[in-house]
């Protein structure tokens, strides 16, 4: 479709936990980050981009508007799009959209979440989605159908709950060398294993935390990278699937909505072997067993297998298959739009070898990055390379 499309400049800010900035300062200190990056100002930018959570969580009505300056949208072409936590993904796919389409030569990117404003816990906004006659009756928050989803991959492929903690054992060590890392620390399986249970076999330190924080990237088309940055990274390939929000009638055991997503973007990168052809890939994260079951749902592994690629190092920084090298969302944050563009930024700075502590030991020549959102139904997926 159309032209080829790069990544020129990125930016992020600090994930935290409680940010004295708001929203609009967030999505501004991204925003300018991505741009200095690469020396572009805002009268390049054709079109603004924007990916958000739902309102509630900054606590203010019509969010996307209320970002829109912050995120340099102010007289530009404006989108705002959500499709839960998949949504840092997306956005990189309607920005190479808008100029593969050849509406617009450039595009800013800007993610935002500050999801401390919303009180006792971002999880009561979720309430809602819930079928309200079959589900809703019985409270259930993410947590729970979590736990219900982790315990039937484990029960399905015999995984110890063992194997599934050295994900964040390996995550939170990995954020250590992280500058925008929230909780990065270096914690043993007992450490997993001996944590407050939230809803078994959910423990505190399987889950990533509640942040705050945006990222932001610049695209271009391919005839004006080059005016920006000599090391552009070309999108090659997007994929999305949105699959029904009734999960209770299929086999949690097995991510299809990231296979599906994950075939699409290989079919348009030329992808015959994702196994040979991916060099370092960054799985959303938000629960440590999501990055194992991921992995599976992109074809890396077979099914069930992902936990024997932990155990014998293949996913370790100077493995054969590099995987959160950043430290994911469970030791940088997870800000929930942020953090699936944060994903993308991290493949981004690796191809360029601009990862410092975090560069993987091989050259990577193509990279993926992967989120997820809603209950069991998003699938978003960029493949980029140099």
């Amino acid at each position: 479709m159309g032209r080829r499309v790069a990544i020129v400049g990125a930016g992020m800010t600090k994930f935290v936990r409680r940010a004295k900035e708001t929203g609009k300062e967030l999505a501004y200190y991204a925003a300018k980050a991505a741009l200095d990056s690469c020396g572009a100002k805002l009268k390049d930018i054709d079109a603004v981009v924007l990916g958000s959570a739902p309102d509630t969580f900054d606590g203010v009505h019509m969010k996307g508007e209320y970002l829109s300056c912050g995120a340099g949208a102010f007289g530009k072409p404006y989108l705002r799009c959500y499709v839960g936590g998949g949504t840092g993904v997306f956005s990189v796919a309607v920005g190479w959209y808008y100029i593969a389409s050849g509406i617009f030569d450039t595009c800013l990117v800007v993610c935002e979440e500050k999801m401390s404003s919303y009180q006792p816990h971002p999880q009561g906004a979720f309430l809602t989605i819930f079928d309200h006659t079959t589900e809703r009756p019985l409270g259930p928050n993410l947590l729970w159908i979590f736990a219900l989803e982790m315990q039937r991959y484990m029960q399905t492929y015999g995984i110890k709950k063992e194997e599934i903690a050295l994900v964040a054992v390996k995550n939170k060590k990995n954020a250590l060398d992280h500058p925008a890392a929230q909780i990065a620390q270096e914690i043993t399986v007992e450490d997993v294993l001996k944590s407050e249970v939230l809803c078994y076999p959910v423990q505190r330190l399987d889950v990533s935390p509640v942040s705050d924080g945006a990222c932001a990237i610049v695209m271009t088309n391919e005839y004006l990278a080059r005016r920006f940055t000599d090391k552009p990274v070309w999108v090659s390939g997007v994929g999305w699937c949105l699959d029904t929000a009734y999960w209770t009638n299929r086999d949690l055991c097995y991510p299809r909505y990231v296979e599906e997503a994950a075939r699409m973007a290989y079919k348009m990168a030329g992808i015959r072997n994702p196994r040979r052809e991916i060099d370092v890939v960054e799985p959303y994260d938000p629960f440590d067993y999501k990055e194992l079951h991921h992995l599976e749902g992109l074809l890396l592994c077979d099914r069930g297998e992902a936990p024997q690629l932990l155990v014998d190092g293949k996913t370790q920084r100077d493995g054969e298959l590099p995987v959160c090298p950043s430290g994911g969302l469970l030791g940088v944050g997870n800000p929930i739009s942020a953090a699936g563009l944060m994903k993308v930024i991290e493949i981004f700075w690796q191809l360029r070898g601009e990862a410092g502590k975090r560069q993987i030991a091989k050259k990577a020549k193509r990279g993926l990055a992967q989120a997820w959102g809603d209950l069991m139904q998003v699938g978003t997926v960029v493949i980029l390379e140099v």
